[in-house]
């Protein structure tokens, strides 16, 4: 398994619809997190994005995945950035293929 960076940027007029979505977006990302497929996750202080971080096989099955989250469904999520990640040092770093 390959850990992924994954950013979102959401939509800057989508605050409230994210926070009707909220609930089911972590409980979403929980589940994940359970399956260890997500290793950990949060919003950005200024509400602009998050950060997620991810173990998948390959970008195109994160990609899939990623679909499933119930912000990409109310569309709040205007931007994605998915990028490869080698954690070498800290607590992320035993997950390192």
């Amino acid at each position: 398994m390959t850990v992924f960076a994954v950013e979102y940027v959401y939509d800057a007029e989508s605050g409230q619809v994210r926070d009707a979505h909220r609930p089911a977006h972590r409980e979403w990302l929980t589940a994940l997190a359970g399956e260890g497929v997500l290793l950990t996750s949060g919003p950005y202080s200024d509400g602009a994005g998050a950060l997620l971080i991810f173990k998948a096989s390959d970008d195109a099955a994160l990609s899939d995945l990623l679909q499933q989250d119930p912000f990409a469904s109310a569309q709040v999520i205007s931007a994605i950035r998915i990028t490869e990640w080698n954690p070498v040092i800290g607590l992320l770093s035993e997950h390192a293929a």
